[in-house]
């Protein structure tokens, strides 16, 4: 199958379709396989309500149209409690503000809706916030400071708080604890490997080959978000993980190769974008496509995100 790189360059916050995309497609011309180790440890008895729980592998051989299970990579995916929806705005609002533009009825608002107008750094903080708030150990820190409040160049106001509106290099320079028990962003290889239903499903789309079953995209959307969980989840229970809203990964974006960390690059400009939205034709919406990505400052009408928690 012939593979077409597709670019899509992303400006801010009031260009939608201003975005930098970069297609990474497999060339390989061998069939590849999918083998997967399950991963042990202590599942807690209790799965937090609006998540699932997600047996995590080790998967060391290339995945049938990834471009992130490539051949010779090697990444353990940990189990997790995976959130079923993406973050929704009356969530988000509990401990955050925006730091741009708010949600209108334009683009859809209301406590169901997802989250958008948020950034990179903006998702850390909500992590931290809400892990400190739920008496969990927070994942994320800056300069040795685990809590956002005192991070340079917070933002706050009424108490809520948002990051930086502008490339911040100390903000850039944040630490993973990944042993820790709080909210977090899902890596780029665990975002792709709970969209593809633990890397048992077979589907273009997360839960089906048909698009319109499960992701709300620009055939469908009515030129807007839509209420979280309006579509059907895929076979672990998780909605909208193709379309909606982008999700913020972790990782920061670049070539993968069979050395990748498990985490993604070491370093870069941009952060992973999963998942495609409502603006999106729906190739951008395939499990496999890692094209999109965004500086972590800025903020869009179609740019949200999903939080992951380690399970032990």
């Amino acid at each position: 199958m012939q593979r077409i790189s597709k670019v899509f360059t992303l400006m801010g916050a009031i260009i939608a379709l201003a975005f930098c995309v970069v297609s990474c497609k497999s060339n390989d011309d061998d069939e590849p396989t999918m083998y997967t180790v399950p991963v042990s440890s202590s599942m807690s008895s209790s799965v937090p309500t609006g998540f699932v729980k997600v047996t995590g592998a080790t998967v060391s051989s290339a995945v049938s149209g990834s471009n992130v299970f490539i051949t010779d990579r090697t990444v353990t995916i940990p189990d997790m409690y995976v959130c079923d929806h993406e973050v929704t705005q009356a969530e988000y609002e509990k401990y955050c503000k925006y730091g741009s533009s708010s949600p209108s009825s334009s683009y859809g608002d209301g406590d169901n809706y997802p989250a958008y107008y948020v950034n990179w750094y903006d998702a850390i903080v909500y992590c931290n916030l809400r892990s400190m708030a739920e008496n969990l150990t927070p994942v994320y820190a800056i300069s040795g400071e685990t809590d956002p409040k005192n991070w340079t160049d917070i933002v706050s106001s009424d108490g809520k708080y948002c990051g930086p509106s502008s490339s911040n290099s100390t903000w850039n320079g944040v630490a993973m604890d990944s042993s820790a028990n709080g909210y977090r962003l899902p890596t780029e290889a665990e975002w792709e490997y709970i969209a593809r239903e633990e890397n048992k499903g077979t589907t273009t789309y997360s839960g089906s080959n048909t698009i319109d079953d499960v992701a709300w995209y620009t055939a469908n959307s009515d030129s807007k978000t839509h209420e979280v969980k309006g579509k059907t989840a895929n076979s672990l229970g998780i909605y909208d993980m193709s379309g909606n809203v982008y999700e913020w990964c972790y990782d920061w974006y670049g070539s993968i190769s069979s050395s990748t960390d498990a985490s993604g690059a070491c370093s870069g400009s941009d952060r992973v974008l999963r998942g495609g939205s409502w603006i999106n034709y729906a190739g951008f919406c395939e499990v496999s496509y890692r094209g999109i990505i965004g500086r972590p400052y800025v903020r869009n009408y179609c740019m949200g995100f999903r939080l992951v928690r380690n399970a032990e």
